[in-house]
């Protein structure tokens, strides 16, 4: 059974974690959107006059970059506005419970023993200089 002093500051060090993952999600999701004010403006002037271009010199061609773009825009409103970090969120958790074996480590995990050779061997190299 665990102490009731080592299971409060295990809660306290989960709960911290998971306030830093919400402010690191909360600030990548306003990036997203401030940068898609920019992106925007620049998309919605390149779309007008690629158009007006393409329309004045009969030009299809003028309008190809537009496609590219339009995608840029899209995933980056998705991201700041729509339902992607959900879609994103639904597949890490079947990734998760589906193709466990995608996620292992090369050398399987980090044991004390494995970082306690790496560690003497390291110490020996300095020390043979």
């Amino acid at each position: 059974m665990l102490c009731s002093g080592f299971k409060a500051e295990l809660e306290r060090q989960l709960m911290m974690q998971n306030e830093m993952r919400e402010r690191q999600m909360a600030l990548q999701i306003a990036w997203s959107r401030e940068f898609l004010k920019y992106f925007g403006t620049f998309f919605g002037i390149a779309a007008i006059s690629l158009t007006a271009g393409a329309v004045r010199r009969r030009k299809p061609a003028f309008l190809f970059p537009v496609i590219p773009l339009g995608f840029v825009f899209t995933y980056q409103y998705d991201l700041g506005y729509g339902t992607l970090l959900q879609r994103m969120r639904g597949e890490a958790e079947d990734i998760l419970e589906t193709e466990k074996s995608k996620l292992q480590l090369p050398r399987g995990m980090i044991t004390f023993e494995s970082l306690e050779k790496a560690r003497k061997e390291q110490s020996k190299f300095f020390i043979d200089k």
